[in-house]
């Protein structure tokens, strides 16, 4: 990507975050970064096209972190408490990423945008259920809820957290909470 590419994927991000998808327009994009209209059809052929580029840098960021997580050593709860703490300083430090990650419902009427974030969720689901079908296997998480249940707890309890920190607007410290809420997974994980 070029770096107005990156620019535009930035303002768009930003857009969404304050003034909701349907903010997001080319004219305010143009207006937002200083360029015309017609500079913006340059670099995407439309406004789909921007916010699958934004999907796709979000697809990106996932399967790095798959990959990370097969070559990280520990056990499952400290592979989950890792990832959740990467997780929680990009949105500490980015929160506009915040209104579009956990916004699927924005996407729902784009088949191939929906399709993308299915994608996504997949990826950052298989990645958690591996991690902790390794750790049962490993006998160091519980056995008695199956991988997916316990997958689908752990990442419920983060999005709820994160999604409570960005309606409110950001009015608590993230990280401490999400500290607090890591400890807590790593207690019901716990065989």
């Amino acid at each position: 990507m070029t770096e107005r590419q990156w620019d535009i994927i930035e303002k768009s991000i930003e857009i969404i975050a304050t003034k909701g998808i349907q903010g997001l327009t080319i004219k305010n994009l143009s207006k937002g970064i200083g360029i015309s209209e017609p500079a913006i059809y340059r670099h995407f052929e439309s406004k789909t096209a921007i916010l699958m580029s934004i999907l796709n840098n979000f697809k990106e960021m996932a399967e790095m972190l798959l990959e990370m997580m097969d070559s990280f050593e520990g056990t499952a709860k400290e592979k989950i408490g890792f990832m959740f703490t990467k997780m929680l300083e990009l949105f500490t430090g980015t929160p506009s990423m915040v209104s579009v990650i956990f916004s699927e419902e924005i996407f729902k009427n784009d088949e191939n945008l929906k399709n993308k974030i299915i994608e996504i969720l997949n990826l950052h689901t298989q990645t958690i259920e591996k991690i902790i079908r390794k750790g049962q296997e490993e006998n160091n998480v519980r056995t008695d809820i199956d991988e997916k249940n316990l997958a689908l707890l752990t990442m419920g309890a983060l999005r709820l957290l994160v999604k409570r920190w960005d309606l409110q607007n950001h009015d608590f410290d993230l990280k401490k909470e999400g500290t607090k809420l890591i400890g807590t997974l790593g207690k019901i994980l716990e065989k």
